[in-house]
């Protein structure tokens, strides 16, 4: 038991090893080009103003949206601005490139490496420009909640962000789903598009929506976790049946997109072959 602590311990620090030297000179790739920081801080801010503008125009002479407050609402979007940033920072430079590895035949040389493919295309590099959303997405969770009456204590953080982690799994699990279709489909583009769109629904609370979407938005395509559900968490409104479905949803998804690479990739013909 011990020796099989001391390799799985082993085996993780190699993993965790090879992810700083990836992120890390994707830092050092931003340090030479500083000024596209600023320019996407400020694209980034003026996305999230027309995003809260249009929210705004729900809330006209005191009304509510699906029974959810101004300040409510503010948080539900703070979270969509954080995941946007996660997939403009992890995701879509990832799982993007995965279309390139098959169409020039350097999903070879990953497939060759002494490490989990998916763990690869997965990590592989990073779009720190994107961070500035996510800090975005953060500052605005925390002062609209604290409008909204929400109490910080230590265990509705620490929930919260376990519920954050469920909601970045899912996605992630949903856009590797998508991006793994490129082995038989090079051009998944548009399929990648119509994913955002239709994750933008999630910029709303989704009793917002009529009786069929939530249901399509809970279940089918579990939007309301990535979003609604961490807000209802950190304003004190979720229920812990809520919170072990989305923890239940999540490891489905992961494993789901953990299966679908193996048989995506049984249909891989080497570029060499």
């Amino acid at each position: 038991m011990c020796g099989a602590t001391q390799l799985w311990e082993l085996e993780m620090g190699r993993y965790l090893t090879t992810m700083r030297l990836f992120w890390s000179n994707a830092f050092g790739v931003l340090l030479e080009y500083q000024f596209n920081f600023l320019i996407e801080f400020f694209a980034m801010l003026a996305s999230l103003i027309g995003s809260i503008f249009i929210l705004s125009l729900f809330f006209v002479e005191g009304q509510s949206l699906g029974g959810w407050s101004w300040e409510a609402a503010l948080v539900v979007q703070g979270f969509y601005t954080l995941l946007d940033g996660v997939t403009n920072t992890w995701l879509r430079p990832n799982l993007g490139a995965i279309v390139n590895y098959v169409r020039e035949g350097t999903l070879d040389f990953v497939l060759l490496k002494p490490i989990d493919s998916q763990f690869w295309v997965s990590v592989r590099t990073l779009a720190p420009t994107g961070i500035p959303e996510i800090a975005l997405g953060i500052v605005l969770i925390l002062w609209a909640a604290s409008k909204a009456g929400a109490e910080f204590s230590f265990g509705v953080l620490f929930v919260t962000s376990m519920m954050l982690l469920v909601s970045c799994i899912i996605l992630y699990s949903l856009w590797f789903l998508i991006a793994a279709t490129t082995i038989w489909f090079v051009k998944t583009w548009n399929a990648t598009e119509v994913l955002r769109a239709l994750l933008a629904a999630g910029r709303f609370p989704v009793v917002a929506y009529p009786p069929i979407l939530r249901i399509i938005f809970t279940v089918l395509l579990p939007i309301a976790f990535l979003t609604t559900v961490p807000a209802e968490v950190i304003l004190g409104q979720s229920a812990t049946y809520t919170l072990l479905l989305g923890w239940l949803l999540a490891l489905i998804a992961f494993f789901l997109s953990r299966i679908f690479w193996n048989f995506a990739l049984s249909f891989y013909t080497s570029a060499s072959s």
